[in-house]
């Protein structure tokens, strides 16, 4: 998508934290900052260049985020929209247990029967939600600058990039690593590569799968577990090295 024109008055108001009084009329004065606010913000943290130092950090000191979200379906170009965000913080092999993050938001849509029987999330829990944009805005604000990680990453990238153009009008700018295409590399000969199918392999429990966070805890322990395998039998120090090898297969 082309980003609109940025000179107009309306974008100049958004990025100086101010909203046009004509929305501003519409979601109430406290509420209409609030959001304009959220808005700067993560139009802010898009526009940062990814940082090419980042490639020299060694994999055992690398901070990242490992996230997962529950959707509505599996199509964010037909409708479909975001219910949750689940993710946890990992530095280097350790997964940070307690600073975690997870929310559910409101949704807009209807949420198919077989989505809340998948998740447990009903229409009434989604009402109750905060909003896509707070959701959103709290959801970066924990990511901050870090890394991503997520396995099956193109679901959850695609369901961000919705919702990042449609409250804010940019497009995801972090890395993000997929434990997918790591399982791909280090295990070429295996024939499912599903999450459930590698947290069976890798001897991590499963427990709580289909909720965001629980589902960021079991990908955490998967994406140390291949951190820990990487280290002893590859030739691979930072994340420059693993995006190499990750490159050629």
């Amino acid at each position: 998508m082309k980003e609109p024109n940025k000179g107009g008055g309306f974008w100049n108001n958004l990025r100086h934290g101010g909203m046009p009084s004509a929305i501003a009329s519409i979601r109430g004065g406290e509420s209409a900052q609030q959001t304009a606010q959220q808005m700067a913000f993560i139009r802010s943290l898009m526009r940062e260049k990814r940082r090419p130092e980042v490639l020299h950090t060694p994999l055992s000191e690398l901070e990242t985020i490992v996230f997962d979200l529950e959707t509505t379906g599996f199509s964010s170009q037909h409708g479909d929209e975001i219910l949750s965000f689940g993710a946890i913080k990992v530095v280097g092999e350790e997964v940070k247990e307690d600073e975690c993050f997870y929310t559910l938001v409101n949704c807009q849509t209807s949420i198919p029967a077989n989505i809340t029987e998948l998740t447990g999330i009903t229409e009434e829990m989604s009402k109750a939600a905060p909003s896509l944009i707070d959701g959103l805005h709290n959801f970066m604000s924990f990511v901050g600058k870090r890394v991503l990680v997520a396995h099956a990453s193109a679901h959850d990238k695609s369901f961000l990039n919705a919702a990042l153009w449609k409250t804010s009008k940019v497009q995801l700018t972090h890395r993000v690593l997929d434990t997918m295409m790591l399982a791909r590399w280090l295990e070429p000969n295996r024939g499912n590569y599903t999450l459930d199918e590698l947290l069976t392999v890798h001897g991590i429990p499963i427990c709580g799968r289909h909720n965001a966070l629980e589902d960021a805890k079991m990908t955490a322990k998967l994406w140390v577990s291949y951190l820990r395998e990487i280290s002893q039998h590859k030739k691979v120090e930072t994340l420059g090295d693993l995006y190499a090898y990750l490159s050629r297969t």
